[in-house]
């Protein structure tokens, strides 16, 4: 991206995009544990979205891997719906709030496995059917039998092209205000992607429709003329 009057975005492939106004909308992947079995058994009992997934594994026994908001989070609403929650969290304490963690203490079903590192997930060549974890005190390798493995790491926002272009946020997001408007005029961002908290579908969209009206806004307000654009083209 280059920001500018006309801004640029110059593509992996040579090509080179002129426009007045630019919405970044490049979302962000979920972070992965990168062990044995992850890649291979994703939607194959490796799942990233509790909300999506989890009714699909109604009865059976899961585990969630990560102990801060979102894996805790992951582990209260799977509980209503599983068996069996087994929640790792690689450090030696939950880094979840308070409140998440005293009502997670309150559910029958679910195990906590502290000071755990992840080394692979288990399957039978079409399913998932366990994962090993080591102690981190001890060195011991332990097996969990289940059907499912949610991970919850964290996102990672698609802005690895943008840093050191406009401004971004310890976790990389894209900084924007009330409009969806970035740091360089002209350049506006939506979705999952930008510090807007609650990374869901139905708030990327509504955000995607408020940073096309403050692009138009921002054009009208502009007052460029035409042919400067195709000028610039």
């Amino acid at each position: 991206l280059v920001p500018g009057r006309i801004k640029e975005v110059h593509t992996e492939s040579g090509a080179v995009l002129k426009a007045k106004t630019v919405i970044i909308s490049t979302g962000a992947r979920w972070r992965e544990i990168n062990v044995p079995g992850e890649k291979e058994y994703r939607n194959h009992g490796v799942a990233y979205c509790p909300h999506c997934d989890g009714p699909l594994f109604k009865g059976k026994r899961v585990a969630v891997i990560g102990g801060g908001n979102s894996g805790v989070e992951a582990a209260i609403d799977l509980a209503g719906i599983v068996d069996h929650v087994t929640l790792i969290e690689y450090g030696a304490e939950l880094r979840a709030d308070a409140v998440l963690q005293r009502k997670l203490a309150t559910l029958r079903n679910v195990k906590v496995i502290k000071s755990a590192q992840t080394t692979e997930v288990h399957g039978d060549g079409k399913k998932v059917n366990g994962l090993s974890y080591t102690d981190r005190n001890s060195g011991e390798s332990h097996r969990v039998e289940l059907e499912g493995v949610f991970v919850q790491i964290g996102l990672v926002p698609n802005t690895e092209w943008l840093k050191g272009t406009i401004d971004l946020s310890k976790h990389g997001e894209i900084e924007v205000d009330a409009k969806g408007q970035t740091s360089a005029s002209g350049v506006f961002a939506a979705g999952d992607v930008t510090t807007v908290p609650y990374k869901q579908i139905v708030i990327a969209v509504g955000e995607g429709a408020k940073a096309a009206l403050g692009a138009f806004d921002h054009l009208i307000r502009s007052g460029d003329d035409e042919t400067e654009l195709a000028a610039a083209a």
